[in-house]
């Protein structure tokens, strides 16, 4: 009898030393949480290509709409599809700048808008930008935050 509560005891002990271990670090998940994206590095090579807009100000754009643009790094151009403002797809072009904000110390993209039309509603921050997502957030207003995904455009809109 004695000989069973020893060994009740040992298993005991064993369970506890299990436990204890397995509350530390010995029996972590053995999967490993998805590491962010490296971020690039912000020039006009990396930021060239056609980018989809996937959330503006927190939440999708709505069904059926998109914002397309196509950044051309070899001429600092622009070309933009959207339906955004009208019942079909309506082409925007003109130039884009990115520059670094001495002030702010972060890089800035604006852009004009050909036929003489102006510039850009905002200057916007690169707050982010990977191999397939750009975050630009409006240099006037932190609440105006654009998502960009690399993307295709769809040859169904490109006219």
């Amino acid at each position: 009898m004695k000989n069973i509560e020893l060994s009740m005891k040992n298993l005991l002990k064993l369970f506890v030393a299990v436990a204890l271990i397995c509350g530390g670090v010995g029996c972590q998940p053995t999967y490993e949480e998805p590491q962010n994206e490296p971020q690039l590095e912000i020039t006009t090579n990396n930021i060239s290509g056609s980018w989809m807009l996937t959330q503006w100000n927190n939440a999708p754009l709505a069904e059926g709409s998109f914002v397309y643009i196509d950044l051309v790094r070899s001429d600092m151009t622009y070309t933009m599809y959207q339906n955004i403002d009208s019942f079909g797809t309506r082409t925007i072009t003109g130039h884009f700048f990115l520059y670094i904000d001495q002030e702010i110390g972060a890089s800035v993209l604006r852009g004009n808008y050909d036929h003489g039309a102006g510039e850009w509603n905002h200057r916007y921050i690169v707050q982010s930008l990977t191999d397939t997502t750009m975050i630009l957030v409006a240099k006037d207003n932190a609440e105006d935050v654009s998502v960009y995904t690399r993307s295709e455009i769809p040859s169904d809109i490109v006219q």
